[in-house]
């Protein structure tokens, strides 16, 4: 009927619509914000969390690469054995570290449960069942040339590393394909464990040291992007080998090394409130700052790969900065050797006799061994900072280090 109005159920049943499509909508935002802010929690959550699982990894094995600070037996093996007092603290015996006992990697293999990696260049009673370790002392990333070779660097440079990394995989290739006898295999890694294994570095405070021995300040601090560069392309040279895994520490406080700060004129302007050189340990940030970015673009070129950048300088600077209050006695001073004359590493001369080092009584109180590597008690020290992942990015700690870390 023209004019008529609707009926009251008709306006009842309008308004019930209504009513629910606006309940409906609200269910709907309320089911929508609680998902965004869900995935917020979690994306803020998870930018130093881990992806791709979860706990601990059980690393078959250790693949390291570095200088004397990571030296187990390398140099010793290839050039000159390393006298007592060296490793006397702890294997009372000489044991080719460069050290009164342990080294921050002897530490890593102990936090892995696995035992202290042989040097691949030992060739005396060595297995490398659970990994190898190609450091060797006085090793730098870059290439040996005539300026580096001037000063005394290793010829075994990282390149040489990883070469000699690429003939022990190939090897153990050939040997399992030739079925060679049990005996054998027990002794050396399975061809699967090299792409489940962790990869680690600690190298490049000698190429520092050596741009500033050779270089001006501003030479030096331009040297650096080199140095990293080809520090990128030994990541990638593993990565193509099947790594994935890697822990990478950066180089420590260069300038507060007793036998540096002695090498160098005493500057006020120089000189930190620790007594450290400023200009060594400027370089040193500048290696760290650039290594750090090398670290971050080598993880959007590699997703399928875990790689952990260690603050090494920020605890051994936190060590050095608090030494009486972690026990230890002058952070520049060191317990074994005296400058130029008759150094720890070295056995001296005299009359046709030789004669070692005498170290200081109490080790354990000195962070320096001998003025140029850290003690047994300063390697634990710094180790337990590291190990847990208290000075990492991400903070994981070496046990979960396998897991891949969520780049945002």
């Amino acid at each position: 009927m023209e004019g008529q109005r609707p009926s009251v159920g008709n306006g009842i049943i309008g308004r019930w619509k209504t009513a629910w499509a606006s309940r409906n909508s609200v269910k709907t935002f309320t089911i929508a914000a609680f998902f965004a802010v869900a995935f917020s929690l979690f994306i803020l959550n998870g930018r130093q969390r881990n992806i791709g699982g979860s706990g601990t990894c059980n690393f078959p094995a250790v693949f390291n690469f570095g200088d004397s600070n990571s030296d187990t037996g390398g140099k010793s093996a290839a050039f000159h054995r390393i006298p007592l007092p060296n490793g006397n603290t702890f294997f009372q015996k000489p044991s080719g570290r460069y050290c009164n006992g342990e080294l921050i990697i002897d530490f890593i293999a102990e936090k892995l449960g696995l035992p202290h990696l042989s040097a691949y260049l030992d060739s005396i009673g060595t297995n490398f069942r659970h990994g190898a370790n190609f450091a060797t002392g006085g090793s730098t990333i870059q290439r040996l040339d005539a300026r580096t070779f001037k000063i005394g660097y290793s010829p075994i440079s990282l390149d040489i590393q990883l070469s000699q990394f690429e003939q022990f995989k190939e090897r153990i290739n050939e040997l399992y394909k030739e079925g060679v006898n049990s005996n054998i295999k027990s002794k050396l890694p399975r061809p699967e464990d090299f792409s489940q294994a962790l990869y680690t570095f600690d190298i490049g405070q000698n190429d520092l040291d050596c741009a500033f021995k050779s270089m001006t300040e501003k030479q030096a601090i331009e040297s650096v992007p080199g140095i990293i560069n080809q520090f990128a392309q030994a990541v990638k040279r593993l990565h193509n080998q099947g790594a994935r895994t890697f822990w990478i520490h950066n180089t420590g406080p260069i300038g507060c090394l007793p036998f540096e700060v002695l090498d160098y004129p005493q500057q006020h302007e120089n000189v930190d409130q620790n007594g450290c050189l400023r200009s060594l340990n400027e370089i040193a940030h500048e290696f760290n700052r650039q290594l750090k970015d090398s670290v971050i673009q080598l993880r959007m070129q590699f997703p399928d790969a875990a790689l952990t950048y260690v603050d090494i300088y920020l605890a051994k600077y936190s060590l050095i900065s608090d030494a009486k209050h972690h026990g230890f006695a002058n952070p520049l001073g060191y317990c074994c050797g005296h400058h130029r004359d008759n150094l720890c590493w070295r056995k001296k001369t005299s009359n046709g006799t030789e004669i070692s080092a005498t170290p200081c009584s109490n080790p354990s109180a000195y962070i320096s061994w001998d003025g140029i590597h850290y003690s047994h008690a300063a390697n634990l020290w710094v180790a337990n900072k590291v190990l847990d992942g208290l000075v990492s990015d991400p903070p994981t700690p070496i046990t979960e280090a396998c897991h891949r870390s969520l780049n945002l």
